[in-house]
């Protein structure tokens, strides 16, 4: 459980974990924020509030000019003109007459009415006259009998606190928006408002404002007219938040949805990051201990079996690390195998320098300095050997890959031996190479690589063939292309290898020379070529060309064969 929380510890507050989490908080909430401010609801809100209210101000304006205007001209009608109408006549002024005259609002008569169709509705009502003067307005009127109620603020209470400025300065932000701000203008200046000029002016009109506290006042004006005079208009608003309310609990609703799909994304996160920072963080944790116990193998966590990209890390981490055993082993065998090579020649040599003074006869001191000149030979012989093979796997990283033509490297090396005398200590000097390419002559033997490494490899195959073959031997080389390698065969007409050997000749400082004296070579050549093939992806490998068989059943031994294979371009 311990470890358990630990790791769960470390998962929730690792690096990579709060930057998923604050990635995808942040998109989440610049989606919740947009979709506030941009909200259709609102707008939608405000233009059906705005409709609303038209057709509520014409219901009012009509009643109020059908009951509250002053009538101060009685109009007299006489029976016996009405006797003599023809057909689709009328009698009385005519509409044109009526519209000329003045029919003034009564506040006496308009206040019962408006305050009976206003008072279910939370509106604000206010009807100014022709010359934009106030007349009534809802909020100060009162009926008989009715019980005012006004809430008055707590008794210390001062300026908004911090909270409340908070809350103020979102609202604002959030409604503002490009909405003129709403002002209270005196009972006199009724024509400052736009909707009321234009209603003055015969035509309904509406406006969206906002107030000092945010809130979103929308009020529209109709003109008082009847027939077609105008007496005054009919200015009708909302209270305060009544919007605000509705759009208030819009967001609230979008709030909570923004709720849930943070929790939800906040899990999937977690577990996100579980699949990627827990891995992870394995991974640095067994590559630091690699690190701090390099002689001891650690073993890298094993998540090849995801097919992502933290599986092919952790592949990567673990063939890295096998890799870099297998090299600290190898130095050390190498280590080993040096000092044990370079023991023999100075244990040689430590025993003829001591046992120099004790010589008696000048045979005697000429046998010791032989043996003490053929050590240091051995030594030199041995000290470059082994730094061109301690020298190669850097050489190789270090050096790019270019391409290596085969067929002109091989003519050229051939060339060379043919031309050169094998001063190898061996007494095989007429050797002659022979080089045959398979195929035409548009083929191409080319292979990546350093072409200064592989013509060491020919090289050394070349000199090893040519030592072991007879006087006025011939050593073939034969180059083929098959399929996507290149195939080099070099053979020779010696006494073959020992069957037991085949394998051992290219392990370091191990030479089996018997027509040679001991110490005449270091041992490292093969290896050296074997590396070096093995560095360009190729094989190398070696057997016995094998011939009739004799009289025992045994198949005669023809010569040595090496084999090498490298990648074709």
């Amino acid at each position: 459980m311990r470890r358990a929380g630990q790791y769960l510890f470390r998962l929730t507050f690792s690096s990579l974990t709060r930057r998923i989490l604050s990635l995808n908080l942040a998109g989440l909430i610049a989606l919740v924020a947009g979709v506030l401010y941009l909200s259709q609801f609102r707008a939608g809100l405000i233009d059906a509030q705005a409709q609303s209210l038209l057709v509520q101000g014409e219901i009012i304006a009509r009643a109020i000019a059908a009951t509250g205007t002053t009538d101060s001209n009685g109009i007299t009608i006489d029976p016996e003109r009405l006797l003599d109408l023809k057909p689709g006549e009328t009698y009385g002024p005519s509409e044109d007459i009526l519209s000329g005259l003045d029919f003034p609002i009564d506040p006496t008569r308009v206040a019962p009415v408006l305050r009976g169709l206003i008072s279910p509705t939370k509106t604000r009502a206010r009807i100014y006259d022709r010359d934009g003067v106030l007349l009534l307005d809802s909020r100060d009127q009162f009926a008989r009998g009715d019980v005012l109620r006004f809430d008055l603020p707590p008794p210390q209470q001062g300026k908004p606190g911090i909270a409340e400025r908070t809350m103020i300065a979102i609202r604002n932000w959030l409604n503002r928006g490009d909405l003129p701000p709403y002002r209270e203008l005196g009972p006199e200046n009724g024509k400052g408002y736009y909707e009321v000029a234009q209603s003055l002016a015969g035509q309904k009109a509406a406006a969206v404002r906002v107030n000092d506290r945010g809130e979103v006042i929308v009020s529209v004006a109709v003109p008082v007219q009847r027939f077609r005079a105008i007496n005054g208009s009919l200015m009708l608003s909302t209270q305060g938040d009544d919007i605000d309310q509705m759009v208030t609990a819009e967001r609230i609703a979008i709030l909570r949805v923004f709720g849930v799909a943070a929790a939800v994304m906040i899990v999937l996160s977690i577990l996100l990051a579980s699949t990627i920072a827990g891995p992870v963080s394995r991974l640095a944790d067994a590559a630091e201990h690699v690190r701090r116990r390099i002689k001891t193998r650690i073993e890298i966590p094993d998540f090849t079996r995801r097919r992502d990209e933290i599986g092919h890390l952790s592949g990567a981490l673990r063939e890295m690390t096998d890799s870099l055993y297998n090299r600290i082993e190898a130095i050390e065998r190498f280590a080993a195998d040096v000092a044990h090579e370079l023991k023999n020649p100075l244990t040689s040599l430590r025993s003829a320098v001591e046992t120099l003074p004790l010589a008696r006869t000048d045979a005697s001191r000429a046998r010791l300095l032989a043996v003490i000149e053929h050590d240091v030979r051995r030594l030199d012989r041995l000290i470059s050997d082994i730094s061109d093979a301690s020298r190669l796997d850097a050489e190789l990283q270090r050096q790019d890959v270019s391409p290596v033509d085969m067929r002109r490297l091989l003519t050229m090396l051939a060339t060379v031996s043919n031309e050169t005398k094998h001063n190898n200590h061996n007494h095989n000097n007429n050797v002659t190479v022979q080089v045959r390419f398979e195929g035409s002559n548009f083929d191409t033997f080319a292979v990546p690589g350093h072409d200064s490494r592989i013509g060491q490899v020919i090289s050394n195959l070349l000199s090893n063939a040519c030592s072991f073959s007879p006087e006025g031997g011939v050593v073939r080389v034969n180059c083929r292309r098959i399929r996507n390698e290149i195939e080099i065969i070099i053979d020779d007409e010696g006494s073959g290898i020992r069957s037991d050997a085949l394998e051992r000749i290219f392990e370091r400082f191990y030479t089996d020379r018997p027509h040679q004296g001991f110490g005449q070579n270091s041992g490292l050549g093969l290896s050296i070529s074997k590396q070096i093939v093995e560095a360009h992806g190729g094989k190398i490998w070696a057997e016995n060309r094998l011939g009739d068989a004799g009289p025992d059943g045994e198949a005669a031994v023809l010569g040595a064969r090496f084999v090498v294979r490298l990648p074709a371009i």
